[in-house]
């Protein structure tokens, strides 16, 4: 069995940066490209297009750096608690477009920071298992305390991505992170971080990840 890894504190923040950076390189280089077209054309159609663009990207920036402070960010002090409502609203600005639609089927509630942070992380995931669209359902057990997940993916060709299980258990098939495993590794460190054990499975024709008590040791 491939033995869990530990990062380094520096190399994990250095990590979750390049991710960071990977989610605001386009919409951000879009608004640079439609200034520069705003500068350089005087036809009054092509100026339109451009400021629409840049309306755009700026909103989703806008959605992703609020999803981001969250989901990787400190997003308040030590033992902080998330409003679901807050986390919701994020999930949706940064995870819903013409390709995935979000069925949100839970109470607003204030949780612990982490597992809210593993709610969102657990999302991104399971967004991976539908990589032509479809429907994620999120549903939620127990008190704010302890409170589990459940986030179902329905789409066409559903799968689970190869790397993504031994990156969640902390055991990564070569031995190491880089920046495009570090957002399913992350997860997996939230979720032993607040006692839970995360799954991800076949359903039928759907992807469920879980994310449950870890049993006794």
């Amino acid at each position: 069995m491939t033995v869990a890894i530990d990062l380094e504190p520096l190399d994990l923040a250095a990590l979750l940066c390049s991710r960071v950076c990977h989610d605001l390189i386009s919409p951000a280089g879009a608004i640079v490209n439609g200034l520069e077209v705003l500068e350089e054309s005087k036809d009054e159609e092509t100026r339109i297009f451009a400021l629409d663009l840049i309306k755009k990207s700026a909103r989703i920036a806008s959605a992703r750096l609020q999803f981001c402070r969250i989901a990787f960010g400190a997003a308040g002090s030590a033992g902080a608690q998330i409003d679901l409502g807050e986390a919701e609203n994020v999930a949706r600005g940064f995870i819903e477009d013409e390709k995935i639609k979000l069925a949100w089927n839970l109470p607003r509630l204030l949780l612990p920071k982490n597992r809210v942070k593993l709610l969102l992380n657990l999302l991104l995931v399971a967004a991976q298992s539908i990589p032509r669209g479809g429907i994620l359902s999120v549903e939620g057990t127990g008190t704010a305390e302890d409170m589990t997940f459940k986030i179902t993916a329905r789409g066409l060709n559903s799968r689970i991505p190869q790397a993504v299980p031994a990156l969640l258990a902390g055991r990564p098939e070569n031995g190491s992170v880089d920046a495009h495993a570090i957002q399913p590794f992350y997860a997996g460190l939230l979720a032993r971080a607040s006692g839970l054990a995360v799954t991800i499975e076949a359903e039928d024709d759907a992807i469920a990840v879980a994310a449950r008590a870890a049993p006794a040791a």
